[in-house]
């Protein structure tokens, strides 16, 4: 019997490769926080918002995607890994004054009512764990969906070396895409280094994943394999990693003293940050939990109607002018369900 000519473009469809977004919840979120100039408070907040879903209704147009994912932070297993990790943000969070504190307090209150909103008003799949990292969760999405196409939404450069023919982000706060072919504007056209007046060059994956591992993240405070280590001789040794030869155990069997006048070699501190920062390269428990956690939002597509009506009550709420004047167009990739 034949298919009929809609059940069989459906069944196509069905077959052919989705276009995910991914959101990194809370950069988009709390990035957007330090664009916004002034001390109003609700401002502030609003426009984070804004920045924050208008990235979503950008990316949502400009790939044609198919569905969304909300990742969020949970307490992060590296805490326990490695006790340093972040503890240089809990140094920041406690120097806060305490309208600092206040404020941060405001933003973090918005930001749990629009991770709500999300989770149960959305039908767009909304992906915590408790001892997961929203980046652990975005790398297994794209590890659990090969044959998909995805856009990273976010402006951390840790998902760079994520980045392949089908992986791609997009930072909403300067307006680019980043690509394995290089970095580009709203209109597609190369982005221009401030310095050398060039195109930027494309980002490599593997070098940069290798340089970060070496080199640590001041960031997350992860301190370095081999400090102070020139760039020419981590890029001969990366030359070398494949064949592993005279180079590369040559770096990778140095020895240092560290600043409590303990030795320290490379290859074991480099193994240790290659577990925090690789984002394959998490220990087995670590990569079941996020198996499980894809897998326990993904066995049934959520099913939420008047996703508008929902909308719009929230753009009320926290006064989303824009947003509510053109909200047809701004609830669609929050209306789409996962199939």
């Amino acid at each position: 019997m034949l298919l009929s000519k809609k059940k069989s473009e459906r069944m196509a469809k069905l077959k052919s490769p989705k276009t995910y977004l991914i959101i990194d919840s809370a950069n988009t979120f709390f990035r957007a926080r330090h664009v916004v100039r002034g001390d109003d408070i609700t401002t502030k907040t609003g426009l984070a918002l804004h920045i924050c879903m208008n990235s979503v209704k950008k990316c949502w147009e400009k790939f044609k995607a198919d569905h969304v994912i909300f990742c969020f932070e949970g307490r992060s297993w590296r805490k326990d890994f490695y006790p340093r990790y972040k503890q240089n943000r809990k140094e920041t969070r406690d120097a806060m004054s305490p309208a600092e504190q206040e404020a941060d307090q405001i933003f973090w209150e918005t930001f749990d009512e629009f991770k709500t909103f999300v989770d149960t008003k959305s039908n767009c799949t909304t992906l915590r764990h408790n001892e997961l990292e929203a980046d652990d969760l975005i790398a297994g999405w794209i590890q659990s969906h090969p044959n998909d196409k995805h856009v990273i939404v976010s402006s951390d450069s840790d998902f760079y070396q994520l980045l392949s023919d089908n992986v791609s982000q997009y930072n909403g706060i300067t307006d680019t895409l980043i690509t394995i072919e290089g970095f580009f504007d709203d209109k597609n056209n190369p982005v221009v280094d401030k310095k050398t007046k060039l195109p930027k060059s494309a980002p490599n994956p593997q070098w940069l994943l290798f340089e970060k591992c070496m080199r640590g993240d001041s960031s997350d405070n992860v301190f370095s394999a081999f400090p102070k280590v020139r760039t020419t001789k981590l890029k001969e040794a990366f030359e070398d990693r494949k064949n592993q030869g005279f180079v590369w155990n040559n770096m990778m069997l140095t020895r240092w003293i560290d600043h409590d006048g303990n030795e320290r070699i490379v290859r074991d501190e480099y193994a240790i940050n290659e577990q925090l920062i690789d984002l394959t390269m998490q220990p087995d428990n670590v990569k079941i939990n996020i198996a499980n956690t894809i897998t326990n939002a993904t066995e049934t597509s959520k099913s939420i109607a008047n996703v508008g009506v929902h909308l719009l009550k929230f753009c009320a709420k926290h006064d989303l002018v824009r947003i509510r004047d053109n909200v047809k167009f701004y609830a669609e990739p929050f209306n789409a369900r996962l199939s």
